[in-house]
């Protein structure tokens, strides 16, 4: 899967860009402001979701939430377009046709990585479940449906215990639906963190392996059985139906990482050490995922790497086969990849952002 051309209107800064891209990194550098995260916002709501910010439709408009905003690309020689008409939801063309938004899953395999995913190790767990149905996603395309009809299912679910409804027939329908789509969003994170692990066995790199686990609080995340599920929401109703919502399930499950000879539990390791197990999770889902050349987004990725490990990072990227585009305040953070990348040059003025290649 390639991309091969991104043009945007009226998104976030960006009146418009044209950008054609090539097999090589994309290394984007400017000013803080300038617009460069916009960039890659852009090329990540190509993926099903809200893209890497998690935004609403109307906070992308660059004229504000009573104006429209349009991508465009060119995947496989595929035409793609996303975008949102004033006050409206966002909407899908691919091939120039409608499609619903779980469709991009299965044309384009997007990973990435912001500064605020720096803090994932010691943030809450919806962060790091969050992060781990993205992984699932990139393996599971279909996983965006699952989590759509647990996340409906339970809502109802809840609606019922808060209103005090007691009528059993009305649960076991709910329950029936949250179990069937919670035993495949639980068979897809488990097989991601497996495909991880795979990954990053016999892998040369500078980057500490992570051993990942998945784990709740009720003890039942690796819980795969539709039956086991369903038997467990009907005994947990009394409790549910005291606190007004579901306790128990895959909404409630955490991603768990400790690495190196101590098993030290990556919560506990230094913030450089965080970021690199951070990064080591997201090289191996790009390894993973080679037969589909995946594109992977790195924010501000220089942030707590020093020069080595940086220059061992862009290493590792410029192997992969995938497609990379980085972003970072200064040309020069991007000197180990003269010659194996590209450059350009973003700046800020007006309100607008404009791009020289350089």
């Amino acid at each position: 899967m390639t991309l091969t051309r991104l043009s945007l209107a009226q998104f976030r800064s960006w009146p418009r860009l044209d950008l054609d891209l090539g097999a090589r990194p994309l290394a984007i550098h400017g000013a803080n402001g300038a617009g460069k995260t916009n960039i890659l916002e852009a090329v990540s709501m190509l993926s099903p979701g809200r893209g890497l910010r998690g935004a609403a439709p109307g906070e992308q408009a660059r004229q504000g939430p009573d104006a429209g905003w349009r991508i465009r690309a060119t995947v496989d020689g595929r035409p793609v377009e996303t975008g949102a008409a004033p006050g409206e939801s966002r909407n899908v063309l691919i091939d120039d046709k409608a499609a619903p938004q779980v469709a991009l899953g299965s044309l384009m395999r997007v990973v990435w990585i912001v500064p605020a995913m720096d803090r994932l190790w010691t943030d809450a767990p919806e962060t790091r479940r969050r992060f781990l149905d993205r992984i699932a996603l990139s393996f599971h395309p279909e996983h965006a449906d699952e989590t759509l009809a647990y996340d409906k299912a339970m809502r109802e679910r809840n609606r019922l215990l808060r209103d005090q409804v007691g009528d059993a027939g009305w649960y076991r329908a709910l329950e029936s639906r949250m179990a069937q789509a919670g035993a495949a969003i639980t068979r897809h994170r488990l097989d991601a963190i497996d495909r991880i692990a795979q990954a990053q066995q016999g892998a040369e790199t500078a980057f500490p392996a992570a051993t990942l686990t998945l784990l709740a609080g009720d003890g039942q995340a690796d819980d795969a059985d539709a039956g086991s599920i369903a038997d467990r929401l009907a005994a947990m109703r009394p409790r549910d139906m005291a606190a007004g919502r579901t306790l128990t399930g895959p909404h409630r499950a955490d991603l768990g990482a400790h690495w190196g000879p101590q098993d030290m539990p990556a919560a506990l390791s230094s913030t450089g050490e965080q970021k690199a197990l951070l990064l080591s999770v997201l090289l191996s889902n790009a390894r993973a995922l080679a037969h589909a050349r995946p594109v992977l987004l790195l924010d501000e990725v220089a942030a707590h790497l020093d020069a080595d490990r940086r220059a061992a990072l862009y290493d590792e990227i410029a192997a992969l086969p995938a497609q990379a585009l980085l972003t970072g305040t200064g040309r020069e953070l991007f000197t180990a990849l003269d010659g194996r990348a590209d450059f350009i040059h973003v700046r800020r003025d007006g309100g607008a952002s404009f791009a020289a290649i350089e």
